[in-house]
């Protein structure tokens, strides 16, 4: 799965996930930002949210997500990242 593919799948949900999930915004960091994936990499997503989602909503969406990338999501927010590797991560991710 390529950065392309992620945001060309995200971009025709892009309503959809502002809608239900009250997203303000995503994007990828890991090894499919650094275009190092392989077809077994999961999908690192760094996701801000318009509305914080409640526990069950925030796993609905990163299921939602798996469905709608055919892999598997590690979905994360900005207050979740660890200090030691937040500079990092912000670096790379590649907003969609």
């Amino acid at each position: 799965m390529t950065i392309q593919n992620i945001r060309n799948i995200i971009n025709k949900n892009r309503k959809f996930l502002k809608e239900k999930y009250k997203i303000k915004s995503m994007s990828i960091f890991g090894s499919i930002a650094r275009d190092e994936g392989s077809t077994n990499s999961d999908v690192d997503v760094l996701v801000e949210f318009n509305e914080s989602p409640d526990m069950f909503e925030f796993i609905k969406l990163e299921q939602f997500l798996e469905n709608l990338l055919g892999a598997k999501v590690d979905l994360v927010t900005k207050k979740a990242l660890k200090p030691l590797i937040k500079d990092k991560i912000l670096k790379e991710a590649v907003y969609l």
